[in-house]
This record gives C-alpha cells, sequence and structure tokens, in this order.
C-alpha cells in the first residue's frame, strides 16, 4: 500500500474568524499503480488534500502513511518523502527558475546528495520521457511555450525518480493539443513506469478518458470515490454541487429518453461511439 489516509482533518487559521475546515475526516487508501483523478468544485479541499500527500502541508489531525510508514513520526524524513512523491503544481512553470531547462531539471537530483554524473543521467533521462531533445538543454525555460514549460516542470519531478507523481491541474490555460499531448506523456508514463498518477482536473472528458478511479471532494469530505463509469452514474448528483458529467454522458441519456438502447454510462467518445454503433446494428 503506497500511501493511506486515515481520519484526516485540515482547518486553515484555526483559533481566529477566518476559520475555516477544508478538510473533514477523510479516509482513503491509494495503492501502488494506480492512475487516480481527483475532482471537485472550486474551495471543495481536492488541492488541500493533495498537499498533505508529500508533507507541505501538515494535517490538524488524523495520519498518513507512506509505505506503511506514518510521515507524522518523529524523525521521519520529509525530504526523503517529498523525493518519493513528486507534486507538480497547477502552474508549474513558476517552479522553474534556473538558467536554462538542463539545469533547472538537475535541481532536484543534486538536491539529493547524488554523484553529478548520476545527476545529468536523471535529467537526460527525464527530459527525453517528456519529450523535450537536447536542443532545449541551453535554452531558458522562459522562452518555452505553455507546455514546454509544464513538460520542463515535469521533468524536474521525473528526475527524482518518484514513486508517486501528483499533478494538480497540469493542463490548466493549455489550448486543446497542448493538452492532450501532456496528458498522453503523463499516461505513457504511467503504463510504462508503473508509477501513481493522482490528476486533479476540472476536466471531466480529461479524467474519463485517462483515469481508473476518480475521488469526488466537496466541502472537504469524499462524496464518491469509484470507477469513473459509476462514479459519472451520479451525474445529476454531482451537478447538485457544481460539477458535470462528460458531454457523453448527457447525450446517452438523451438517446435513451428518445427510446435507444444504449449504455448510459458510456463516459468517453470511444465508448459511446461504440455503443450506438451497436444500438444502430440492432435496428
Amino acid at each position: 500500500m503506497s500511501i493511506k489516509i486515515e481520519h484526516l482533518s485540515y482547518v486553515y487559521s484555526s483559533g481566529t474568524v477566518y476559520e475555516q475546515h477544508a478538510l473533514k475526516d477523510v479516509n482513503l487508501e491509494l495503492p501502488d499503480g494506480q492512475f487516480i483523478g481527483i475532482i471537485g468544485h472550486t474551495g471543495s479541499g481536492k488541492s488541500t488534500l493533495i498537499q498533505h500527500l508529500n508533507g507541505l502541508l501538515k494535517a490538524s489531525s488524523g495520519t498518513i502513511y507512506y509505505n506503511g510508514e506514518n510521515i507524522y513520526a518523529e524523525g521521519y524524513s520529509m525530504k526523503q518523502l517529498r523525493s518519493k512523491v513528486g507534486l507538480v503544481f497547477q502552474y508549474p512553470e513558476y517552479q522553474l527558475f534556473e538558467t536554462d531547462v538542463f539545469t533547472d531539471v538537475c535541481f532536484g537530483p543534486k538536491n539529493l546528495g547524488l554523484e553529478q554524473e548520476e545527476i545529468e543521467r536523471r535529467a537526460k533521462e527525464a527530459l527525453q520521457m517528456v519529450g523535450l531533445g537536447e536542443e532545449y538543454y541551453k535554452v531558458s525555460p522562459f522562452e518555452l511555450s505553455g507546455g514546454q514549460k509544464r513538460r520542463a516542470a515535469i521533468a524536474g519531478i521525473l528526475a527524482m525518480e518518484p514513486e508517486v507523481l501528483v499533478l494538480d491541474e497540469p493542463t490548466a490555460g493549455l489550448d486543446p493539443r497542448g493538452r492532450d499531448d501532456i496528458l498522453e506523456q503523463v499516461a505513457r508514463l504511467h503504463r510504462e513506469r508503473k508509477i501513481t498518477v493522482i490528476l486533479v482536473s476540472h476536466s471531466m472528458e480529461d479524467v474519463a478518458r485517462y483515469v481508473e478511479r476518480i475521488i469526488v471532494m466537496n466541502r472537504g469530505e469524499v462524496m464518491f470515490d469509484d470507477t469513473p463509469r459509476r462514479v459519472f452514474h451520479h451525474y445529476k448528483e454531482l451537478e447538485a454541487v457544481g460539477l458535470a458529467a462528460p458531454q457523453e454522458i448527457y447525450l446517452m441519456n438523451e438517446l435513451a429518453a428518445l427510446g435507444w438502447d444504449v449504455d448510459t454510462d458510456a463516459s468517453t467518445a470511444g465508448e459511446a461511439a461504440d455503443s450506438i454503433a451497436a444500438c444502430l446494428r440492432k435496428m
């Protein structure tokens, strides 16, 4: 078991007039190798939750275990935890600060105290994984496009060889092609490296397409935790808390209302197309 969360609560500005309960008694198990999506309306607690996973925030109450060890135990190494649970923020270009791309990607492994040869090997491998070739090594991070900056920031985390990759809205502000490129790279990394990926996203279509499990946060609590098909089956309940299902869900339910024998839980374009084609063959 990679990450286990028990009775996690977090209060902002505790004891003041601004006190806010961001997380309330959250219990989750995040096994090794899963591709997990976390969704929720603004203020639902999803970003607060993921910042606990590598110790950036400390719980007001409750416990988090990483590979069976309590991360709040005396003497536990947060530096080691952060090398294993890599967090890419919503606008990861703000994590770029060195003079060139290669030096920036080297920063993480260098901080781990590795030998220079190993640092450079990891940086080169990480940049290759995200599709940035040698022609980008000496380029200033600030001269890159939005999508390239995201790739460079992700490479900086990958160079630390994490076991868990946490991505907070990694495609925010990108055009459709840039968004697809980033998510395809992440999906490939998940397949090839078998790392755990936790994706926070506002795009229901992206979540339905890539993840195998969805955790829905609402008002600091876990509202649903299941497969995409089962979660989006509750699309009316999701709407009630400010979320929408993928467009395919609405299309299939409209067709079913017209008498079509289609799969109303089809949440991706491929599933919807297959179901419609099967229905047409029966006509």
